[in-house]
């Protein structure tokens, strides 16, 4: 299955071990699968800004969202370059502590999803437009369960939300762009109540900065990188934010 392509070991996609011609034969079958769903994550919409709108905040306390849609690479990568954002954590949420691991989630039965937690200055950044640029750049929220090439509910598309405002945004942004008719089909994004955020392994934390030439990365990751600096360049930080690891 395609959503196992990630090894705990390395980040690196796997398949099951073969040689020879037949490796050259998976390699290619691979690729052309990854280049047929790039577009679904990698073209982009200028979307409208919620039009309903959380007030802003009087402190300079920084706030969190956590946020799913997909493999967590790429949602890290975004976020990571939005004015405002301090920090960007790939991890798992839906589930509980016994199964916060990439090995057990990767499973699909754990019922945790990949996602991120997002730390931003509310004065400098909303909660609305985060969730602008989650449903224009981000991920394609008409997908259900699967993000491209990755499959199972830990890909699925979901917003966690840590208080009634937000709750109430994330619902009324949905309804917003469906009345729209903004995408083609139904947005599938679930809107579920935080219970808990577990960050990832070490070596997904910055993933896409560490690796930059990695396949998927290249084909998946970096369009929406692109999109983000075409349609929201007012936000855009050319340097990103780094995840402090050990």
């Amino acid at each position: 299955m395609l959503s196992l392509l990630k090894t705990p070991s390395s980040g690196r996609k796997r398949g099951k071990p073969l040689l020879g011609v037949g490796a050259a034969l998976w390699s290619a079958a691979l690729f052309a699968l990854w280049q047929s769903t790039a577009s679904a994550a990698g073209d982009g919409v200028e979307l409208p800004p919620p039009s309903t709108n959380l007030p802003a905040s009087s402190t300079a306390d920084t706030q969190t969202a956590v946020l799913a849609g997909g493999c967590f690479w790429g949602m890290e990568a975004v976020f990571q370059h939005l004015d405002g954002v301090s920090d960007v954590v790939s991890g798992y949420s839906g589930g509980d502590s016994s199964t916060a691991s990439y090995r057990a989630t990767s499973s699909g039965r754990t019922g945790h999803a990949e996602a991120v937690q997002i730390t931003y200055d509310p004065q400098t950044i909303s909660y609305a437009k985060l969730l602008q640029v989650y449903f224009s750049v981000a991920h394609d929220s008409t997908q259900l369960n699967r993000q491209g090439p990755d499959v199972g509910p830990q890909y699925r598309s979901a917003i966690f939300y840590a208080n009634d405002r937000q709750q109430a945004m994330a619902e009324a942004y949905i309804a917003q762009l469906g009345e729209a008719g903004v995408f083609e089909k139904p947005i599938v994004t679930q809107v579920d109540p935080l219970s808990a955020f577990y960050p990832a392994e070490a070596y997904h934390q910055n993933f896409a900065y560490r690796n930059p030439n990695h396949r998927y990365i290249v084909v998946h990751d970096w369009p929406k990188v692109d999109n983000l600096q075409r349609l929201f360049a007012d936000i855009y930080r050319d340097t990103p934010v780094i995840v402090a690891t050990k």
